[in-house]
């Protein structure tokens, strides 16, 4: 099998969690939860996922910023650790590291507020000098806790190389067709694929209306991630709902992540498009069965078993 050669720009965040039977309503306050820490960041839990779903030998670059903080030396150690790349890490003298304040529901679900810190600062020019390992990768995956301009500068370098983007739009915000128009695969999830088709997104029949308004904005494969109903994908060869895995959800935070960075992987070693998302459901299926973003990322050994299963 060809080793992977995935590239992720993107945010990088200390996530701060507290596990709490239900999630607190504005104005109130629950006693009872259970704290912890882990690293976290939608682009540093999308690098841990892909380095540990290529096993052995794959190769993961990750382009971020963090502080000249405590949180930024334990985020570079942790990504080594996993045998990321960190030659594009980039230290802020003027901003902290982005941290995430996190809480989780007993049923798994979660609310999270983000002080995005460094992440805001990575800028275009950080990018640039990253241009030439975008350029020599197999793929390039990205979301939107970094500048937009920064992403936009990121898809325009990874065209002119003609390597493929993978963009999955959180935190949503509006996108520039010039920016779409640049992406090879769109991974919205439900909530995310009705802010940009303003399509209700509940089934098979309404995820394809919106992935053919996503279509007809420049984007050739849309990918839209529906839980636990499983993941419908349009492309030019197929379109399909692909069943998710049951499994008993803890916490869903990094699982569209996860998803991503599984995905990536899977097609830089040039798996086939349907093969690779369901090797990437397989893994957010058991990243929700565990605590903590990057904590939660499952190895290639456990993504194999479960297919397996």
């Amino acid at each position: 099998m060809k080793k992977a050669n995935v590239v992720v720009v993107g945010s990088s965040n200390t996530d701060m969690i507290i596990q709490m039977k239900s999630i607190p309503r504005p104005g109130e306050t629950l006693l009872g939860g259970r704290f912890s820490i882990a690293p976290g960041g939608k682009g540093a839990n999308q690098a841990v996922a892909a380095a540990r779903a290529a096993g052995p030998g794959g190769k993961v670059t990750f382009v971020a910023k963090v502080g000249q903080d405590l949180f930024g030396d334990q985020t570079i150690a942790g990504l080594k650790k996993d045998k990321i790349s960190t030659d594009y890490v980039f230290r802020d003298k003027k901003n902290a590291s982005g941290v995430a304040l996190i809480y989780v529901a007993e049923d798994g679900e979660n609310s999270i507020g983000v002080a995005s810190g460094a992440n805001g600062a990575l800028s275009p020019a950080d990018v640039k000098k990253a241009a030439k390992v975008i350029a020599e990768s197999d793929i390039l995956v990205m979301q939107l806790e970094t500048p937009l301009p920064t992403v936009l500068e990121a898809a325009k370098t990874a065209d002119k190389a003609g390597v493929p983007v993978i963009l999955n739009p959180a935190p949503m915000q509006p996108l520039p067709e010039e920016l779409l128009r640049k992406v090879t695969i769109l991974t919205p999830n439900e909530t995310e694929a009705e802010s940009l088709t303003g399509i209700t997104v509940t089934d098979k029949k309404t995820a394809e209306e919106a992935a053919s308004i996503l279509h007809r904005k420049g984007v050739p494969i849309v990918i839209i991630t529906m839980g636990a109903k499983g993941v419908y994908l349009s492309a030019p060869e197929c379109k399909k709902m692909i069943k998710s895995f049951k499994v008993k959800a803890v916490d869903s935070t990094a699982a569209g992540d996860v998803f991503n960075g599984a995905l990536a992987t899977a097609l830089s070693q040039e798996i086939g498009l349907l093969e690779a998302i369901r090797f990437a459901i397989a893994a957010a299926a058991i990243s929700v069965t565990r605590l903590g973003a990057q904590p939660s990322v499952p190895t290639r050994k456990e993504i194999e078993k479960m297919l397996k299963s």
